[in-house]
């Protein structure tokens, strides 16, 4: 999957729109990511993510940053062998977009606006 682009609340991943939160994987898009804090990631949240058993999970943390990922979680990646790269969406679609192009198996979760 490549992402086309992004702006504020808004991505484009294969040439469809997606407006809400999203999970990308090698092989499609979940739409509506949820989180039960909307702007903190915890390792509850990585369940769906983790099923693809990804050697690097991308974190887009919105436009301004606001998600947070949370030590804890950042601890049960690095138990569980998972690379993390958190930084704000703009750019971090472009990080999952280079990443997604070799030979590592990469996960994305972007949150779109804050």
């Amino acid at each position: 999957m490549k992402v086309d682009s992004y702006r504020f609340g808004e991505m484009v991943i294969e040439g469809k729109r997606y407006t809400a939160d999203v999970i990308v994987f090698p092989e499609r898009v979940q739409a509506h990511w949820w989180r039960a804090e909307g702007h903190e990631l915890a390792p509850g949240d990585l369940d769906t993510l983790l099923e693809a058993k990804p050697e690097v999970l991308v974190v887009g943390t919105g436009s301004p940053g606001y998600l947070r990922v949370l030590p804890e979680t950042e601890a049960y990646l690095r138990q569980q062998g998972i690379r993390l790269l958190a930084e704000p969406t703009a750019q971090a679609w472009q990080t999952y977009n280079r990443l997604a192009s070799g030979t590592a198996k990469v996960v994305a979760a972007f949150h779109l606006t804050c």
